[in-house]
């Protein structure tokens, strides 16, 4: 310890100049991941807004009245709404008209009931407007409407998958900021698709939850004994979710470079001075002091310099994240489906950027020490 202290107090700036890399990777790399977490908690929370956290489909007749299904999800103390659907794929065309060319695109189309307002995570504006959905009404996903050329009011002819014709009524638009979501979702009373397939049965039932990454498990309880498919919000965006964990990978690692730099700047300084002090080392083996005394020294030099690179690091990282908490990084809202960039740190990425980073500089440490070790006195002061 006494001779690692000494150490330390030669080199100071070159010391100073190794922390502050060690703690400007480390506060780049918690900060990196923290903006990672908000936009992708960012994302799937617009994905949710017009996906149900959890779908029960029918594959086959309930065995069970469906007064008893719906009473044994609504009991569920997961459930905090859930409504009846029908869904079928629909091509949609707006006639031309005066000033305007045809439009015409493929939809997924939703017959819900007023419930659905409390199932979705809409606005204000667009839970009333699902919850005031009238029979031959469509409410139309953003970036739909714009490919069919539709506004409020336009009238649109509808054919659906049993090759069966019907007109709505354009009643408003709603906007996720989910491309695939605006582009292929439309919302319509469900007598109204059940009118035009001929039929009074459901798709399923979709529901809401208390906590949404309960989903699975709630799901399979849901369905046991009756021939449903439970399918949780994680699998209806498995791939999403995938590409977003895959993408805070990466960043993590690129991001994880400027650390593993900073970790070869600790093994500089202390190469540097095995170099200069390969006589004093020569001495004090010569008087008996032990290889592993030597190498401890140059090891604990090295967790000092990682150590309050860390703690510096982790201090900065905090107060950036609480800079962009209280002043959000701002975004094009005409470009992205949020207007500003959220941070979500974690502590489990803190734990792991601490742990792997001081792992990084004690490796970084090891090399010169083991040289100092490796010195033979007798060679040296001859």
């Amino acid at each position: 310890m006494t001779l690692a202290r000494a150490y330390l107090r030669r080199r100071r700036t070159q010391n100073v100049i190794t922390v502050l890399g060690i703690a400007v990777g480390v506060m780049v790399l918690i900060t990196a991941l923290s903006l990672t977490n908000g936009f992708s908690r960012a994302l799937v929370d617009a994905t949710l807004r017009a996906t149900p956290q959890l779908t029960l489909n029918h594959y086959a007749p309930p065995s069970a009245p469906v007064d008893e299904v719906e009473r044994r999800i609504g009991r569920d103390s997961d459930v905090t709404a859930f409504t009846p659907y029908f869904a079928d794929k629909a091509l949609l065309t707006r006639p031309a008209d005066q000033g305007r060319s045809a439009g015409v695109d493929f939809a997924t189309i939703f017959g819900v009931t007023p419930r659905a307002a409390d199932v979705l995570t809409l606005t204000p504006r667009e839970r009333d407007l699902v919850r005031s959905l009238r029979p031959g009404e469509i409410v139309l996903g953003s970036a739909l409407a714009q490919s069919v050329g539709a506004f409020e009011g336009d009238k649109l002819r509808l054919l659906n998958s049993s090759q069966r014709r019907g007109e709505l009524r354009v009643k408003g638009l709603f906007r996720t900021g989910n491309f695939v979501i605006d582009s292929g979702y439309a919302f319509v009373r469900i007598e109204t698709l059940q009118k035009l397939a001929n039929t009074k049965g459901i798709t399923g039932y979709q529901a809401r939850l208390r906590d949404p990454d309960r989903a699975p498990g709630v799901g399979r309880r849901l369905v046991r004994g009756e021939p449903m498919l439970a399918i949780p919000w994680q699998d209806l965006n498995r791939t999403l979710i995938d590409q977003l964990a895959l993408q805070k990978r990466v960043i993590g690692f690129v991001v994880f470079l400027i650390v593993i730099v900073a970790a070869f700047g600790i093994a500089n300084v202390l190469t540097l001075t095995v170099f200069e002090k390969t006589s004093d080392i020569a001495i004090l083996r010569a008087i008996g002091a032990k290889r592993r005394a030597i190498q401890g020294a140059f090891v604990l030099q090295g967790l000092f310099l990682g150590g309050v690179g860390l703690v510096l690091g982790n201090v900065l990282a905090l107060l950036v994240a609480a800079y962009f908490t209280v002043r959000p990084f701002q975004l094009p809202g005409d470009l992205y489906f949020i207007s500003a960039l959220p941070v979500e740190l974690r502590i489990t990425d803190v734990l792991w950027v601490n742990a792997v980073s001081l792992a990084t500089t004690l490796l970084a440490a090891l090399l010169p020490a083991r040289r100092a070790a490796n010195i033979e006195p007798a060679r040296v002061i001859r």
